[in-house]
């Protein structure tokens, strides 16, 4: 598990760059993010940070009430789901994220641990509030995510 200290913005997204390209260098058509924290730990943030800099230009909002968030990059769907206000936690089936795309995809999960049937995460990112810094843990459980990797 790797583990930084990020002191501001810049250097938050400059993490979710570093992600980007590992994901995007990645062979696995399909990958998995689970995202923890407390509120305001980041999640949302690092989730921009990692599709802005996948190729998209447009806004990337937070899912809190629409649950899920897609983006269709020419090479990748991000599929960026909150589930921190679902009622029915059964509401993640409606979104598909085991369908079959022409695309790698990649789905980001902010609450995993309000998902019923617990999911396998190709990396779990945990952000924690460290006085005026975030401590942010990555875990890969992806053999050819971790080949990608350089943090």
């Amino acid at each position: 598990m790797s583990k930084v200290f990020l002191e501001n913005e810049q250097a938050t997204i400059k993490l979710g760059s570093q992600l980007a390209e590992s994901i995007k260098s990645c062979s696995a058509k399909n990958l998995e993010i689970h995202l923890h924290g407390d509120l305001g730990a980041g999640k949302t943030f690092i989730s921009r940070s990692i599709i802005q800099s996948s190729g998209w230009s447009g806004l990337v909002k937070s899912p809190t009430y629409t649950l899920c968030e897609e983006y269709d990059l020419n090479e990748i769907l991000f599929l960026h789901i909150d589930l921190y206000r679902s009622e029915d936690i059964e509401d993640i089936d409606l979104f598909d994220i085991d369908r079959s795309v022409d695309k790698k995809k990649v789905v980001i999960i902010e609450w995993p641990e309000k998902l019923k049937t617990k999911r396998d995460p190709d990396m779990e990112i945990f952000l924690e509030h460290k006085s005026n810094k975030r401590e942010v843990s990555v875990k890969i459980h992806s053999q050819k995510l971790l080949e990608t990797i350089n943090l």
